[in-house]
């Protein structure tokens, strides 16, 4: 979150959900550092949970604003609010049960009916066009490849001297994948607010990654085994899925059965189907030939419960994508369970693994893993790809920061562990952004 006050009101960039210990995190999500009810406007960059994920408590606090989303968001925005809804409803119910239902009842964050008063609120500006959002505040935004429907935010606040602006990067995406289309270079202004996720490491190169995916696929198959990849419903699943389906006709991998196991990625897909401008030409047409991404060539999602379940004793070869990314919940969790002390079966991680999380145990050099309450032995085949990240590396950066040197007036990096941001920031100096710092939740910058 990211609290801009233009002198006459105030406009929130962003309001993501804080993940981490139970407790800390309700505390941290139902308290903002300011009053919602003061905000005038919001502008979120993308329908990522920790940029949007919040925005029903904001409401339910009383903000009464307009949210400016791109329209894939905006369709992006019913799908996986309504999912974090039904999540918080369910943590609160589990944890009165555990409770005994002692009162005071524990509530849920939010509900489906703040979501409902959310998308009320919504209101889908197109890439490119400009819009006055407050009395002399011109709001744009422009394409940055990271997920679908993602932007930068670049906003004009008029002041009788000259015009102030700042430029919001959002997550920056990758420039090597051909999946989603190519960005729009960022916008220069007197403060730009950059992420720095992995401000100093470079991916894998894209290439090397497909390359050890279909190895592992073909060796799974090959010992008839199956091939679990975990993988976030928004951005990553359909990634792997186009990878998976490319190395099917390409023939780098064997006929196998592919399975999008949940309804989150399915409805996800089914807002893909519907902005295919935001993809590449070959992404596209794929799309529209009925290649795989949304289903047939190869591909399957599943919805219903039952059938996960038949999917999980499935016998057989077959792949199978399926949520949470870091293995902690989701249909994963009983895919591991069938198949974790299976020595034929693989599970390729193709996210960051947070400190604590399943799928961090799975890659300790340890033979049992604990998971779902219980120690498992581990004998299934672990693989680890990063080089599927949808957030830009050091190279990425410097590519798309490099035209902005001597345009920029202040650079706050934010978004990245304190050894990512220390290095980008003493690259961009030495780039020529003379004044780039690494801000505090709470810090204050003037823009001139």
């Amino acid at each position: 979150m990211h609290l801009l006050d233009t002198g006459r009101e105030q406009i929130l960039l962003d309001c993501g959900l804080y993940f981490g210990r139970r407790e800390e995190a309700r505390e941290r999500n139902g308290r903002f550092p300011f009053h919602p009810h003061r905000i005038a406007a919001a502008v979120v960059s993308h329908a990522h949970l920790d940029h949007c994920g919040n925005l029903p408590t904001l409401v339910k606090q009383g903000f009464a604003g307009p949210i400016y989303v791109t329209p894939p968001t905006r369709d992006l925005l019913r799908v996986v609010l309504a999912d974090s809804a039904k999540i918080q409803e369910e943590d609160a119910a589990h944890l009165n049960i555990a409770r005994d239902y002692a009162v005071p009842w524990v509530q849920p964050l939010y509900t489906q009916a703040d979501v409902n008063r959310v998308l009320r609120q919504v209101v889908a500006v197109p890439t490119g066009h400009g819009v006055e959002i407050g009395p002399g505040v011109r709001l744009r935004l422009t394409d940055v490849g990271h997920v679908l429907g993602s932007a930068a935010v670049h906003l004009t606040i008029d002041r009788p001297d000259r015009p102030r602006t700042l430029t919001f990067s959002g997550d920056l995406g990758r420039r090597d994948v051909r999946f989603l289309a190519a960005p729009d270079p960022l916008p220069a202004a007197d403060v730009l607010v950059c992420e720095s996720t992995y401000g100093d490491r470079r991916h894998a190169p894209f290439s090397e990654t497909v390359g050890r995916l279909t190895a592992a696929v073909r060796e799974a198959v090959y010992l008839g085994g199956k091939v679990l990849i975990p993988a976030f419903s928004l951005g990553r699943a359909q990634l792997i899925v186009h990878t998976l389906q490319q190395a099917l006709r390409a023939g780098h991998i064997p006929a196998v059965p592919i399975f999008v196991d949940g309804p989150l990625a399915a409805d996800i897909a089914d807002v893909y189907r519907n902005h295919l401008g935001s993809l590449t030409p070959e992404s596209a047409d794929a799309v529209r030939q009925d290649r795989g991404i949304l289903g047939g060539g190869g591909v399957e999602y599943v919805r219903a419960a039952e059938d996960s379940a038949r999917l999980v004793a499935r016998p057989g070869p077959c792949v199978v994508v399926a949520s949470s990314g870091m293995c902690d919940a989701g249909r994963i969790v009983d895919h591991l369970k069938q198949t974790v002390s299976a020595p034929r079966c693989t599970v390729v991680l193709v996210s960051y693994q947070a400190e604590g999380t399943t799928g961090r145990r799975l890659l300790e050099p340890t033979p049992t893993v604990r998971f779902a309450g219980r120690e498992w032995d581990k004998r299934i085949n672990v693989v680890h790809l990063s080089g599927f990240s949808a957030h830009a590396d050091r190279d990425e950066y410097r590519a798309a920061l490099a035209p902005l040197a001597g345009r920029v007036g202040k650079v706050r990096l934010i978004h990245g562990e304190p050894e990512q941001a220390a290095g980008m920031a003493a690259a961009m100096r030495e780039a020529g952004f003379p004044d780039v710092e690494i801000p505090s939740p709470g810090d204050r910058v003037v823009v001139g």
